[in-house]
């Protein structure tokens, strides 16, 4: 009996052993090709040489140094590194020790903003229904996911949520899809001037939506103009890249292809790749001379702070990213690979959506095509994906509640960078297997849209 608290507390799992490139090994000896990464974190796979022997080299000279007392080397170069390949503005960068941790940061940074300039009456966020952030409790109050946040409702700040950039299912039919990224953005500036433009801090939104969606991407123009709302009232621009950024839709940082420049950006998952847990805030050169020529302090900390270790992998990641040329595959293995599932799925009865950028991609299963009706949730339509895919030797991300947090199964597909054409063709061909077997599967009860 093993006495690890695990997250399903009723489950058993098999023991990873070890790692070859995109692949985990069992301790049976099985072979996962890994085309989630983990949850979008092993952008590098799991055994590459120039990661480890970083972390071999940083563990022989400096483990940990209290960031009240130094600062290091690998916290110093891999900040030079982020603020070098970042948009413009972003011009210093806060450590933590994940996504959570880092839009934890940004919340507390952005109302400490406004308290150094003189307006502490700013107290409100605003973010997106369907939205995931982080499970700490201030990343699960601006996260929109229903099903996430319902039991621990009482614990949360209040949090405004307007609706999602989600063409597939909200954009009308007498509206372009531009028209309907505006009228949704416009959702934006209702909320400020409902709640007071005054009191809001700031918006809060994933790039491309991730575990709660499946690889949703923003229409076209939709983040200039939510830009020009938060602009137009003062109010901060918060983009969360934890998922989504580090290269994982084919540029670096994601807002990239949004033509937008937030004013504080979160990132973590791909910036270690897995190798060590690593997140980060990048900061707008306005926010942090606020607080450096107000209190000089920000009221925030958490022990692991810019570990050196830490550090130095992610440095090592970057630099292979780089030097590897790994975002140049991101977008056409990344495009190769959608277009294969496009193909398989293109007039599959249960696949309503093949959607993402880059190497995220996401799968909306649906009962009907046509009215893109899902499954009953009780079905678990999305558990029985991920068994069957991992029985025939492939690791993938499915998520239930799609929709609203109850309704709605997909697949998150965010496999190593650095994959090749085998690779993604059996991803592709395992995936297409394990959909049909797991709706060939279900209950008779479950095989219609849910009611």
């Amino acid at each position: 009996m093993s006495h690890v608290f695990y997250r399903d507390a009723r489950a058993s799992y098999p023991i990873a052993v070890g790692g070859d490139g995109p692949f985990l090994i069992g301790a049976d000896g099985r072979r996962y090709l890994d085309a989630s990464g983990g949850a979008a974190v092993s952008c590098l796979g799991h055994s590459h040489p120039r990661v480890i022997e970083a972390i071999q080299r940083q563990a022989g000279k400096l483990a940990y140094a209290h960031t009240s007392f130094f600062t290091t080397e690998p916290m110093e170069e891999l900040a030079d590194f982020l603020v070098a390949a970042a948009p413009a503005g972003l011009e210093s960068v806060y450590f933590v020790s994940g996504g959570s941790e880092a839009v934890e940061a940004a919340l507390k940074m952005g109302r400490q903003y406004f308290v150094e300039k003189g307006e502490p009456e700013r107290q409100h966020f605003i973010a997106r229904r369907q939205s995931y952030h982080g499970n700490t409790l201030g990343a699960l109050a601006v996260g929109g996911n229903a099903w996430r946040r319902a039991q621990f409702k009482p614990l949360l700040i209040d949090v405004t949520h307007i609706a999602p950039c989600y063409a597939y299912r909200d954009q009308r039919a007498d509206e372009t899809l531009e028209a309907y990224g505006i009228r949704v953005a416009d959702e934006l500036e209702e909320a400020i001037v409902r709640l007071g433009p005054k009191s809001v801090i700031g918006f809060l939104a994933e790039p491309v939506v991730g575990a709660t969606m499946g690889a949703v991407t923003a229409a076209p123009g939709y983040f200039r103009r939510i830009r020009e709302i938060c602009d137009r009232h003062g109010v901060l621009m918060i983009l969360d890249e934890v998922m989504c950024g580090m290269g994982r839709t084919g540029s670096l940082f994601a807002c990239e292809q949004e033509g937008v420049v937030p004013d504080l950006l979160t990132i973590a998952k791909g910036l270690g790749a897995g190798y060590q847990p690593i997140g980060a805030v990048m900061v707008g050169k306005h926010i942090f001379a606020a607080i450096r020529d107000g209190s000089g302090f920000f009221q925030h900390g958490h022990t692991y702070l810019g570990h050196a270790i830490a550090c130095a992998a992610s440095l090592a990641v970057q630099h292979a990213i780089r030097d590897e040329n790994l975002l140049e595959n991101v977008r056409t293995r990344g495009d190769a690979l959608r277009g294969e599932l496009e193909r398989r799925f293109s007039d599959h009865p249960h696949v309503g959506d093949v959607r993402g950028r880059g190497m995220f991609i996401g799968i909306e299963l649906v009962a009907e095509r046509k009215s893109k009706a899902p499954y009953d949730p009780a079905a678990r339509l999305h558990a029985a994906v991920k068994r069957h895919a991992m029985s025939r030797g492939v690791l993938c991300y499915p998520m239930a509640g799609t929709i609203d947090g109850q309704r709605g199964d997909h697949v998150l597909i965010a496999p190593p960078f650095n994959i090749d054409e085998s690779h993604a063709a059996t991803i592709a061909d395992v995936l297409d297997k394990a959909i049909d077997a797991a709706i060939q599967g279900l209950d008779a009860k479950y095989r219609g849209p849910a009611r």
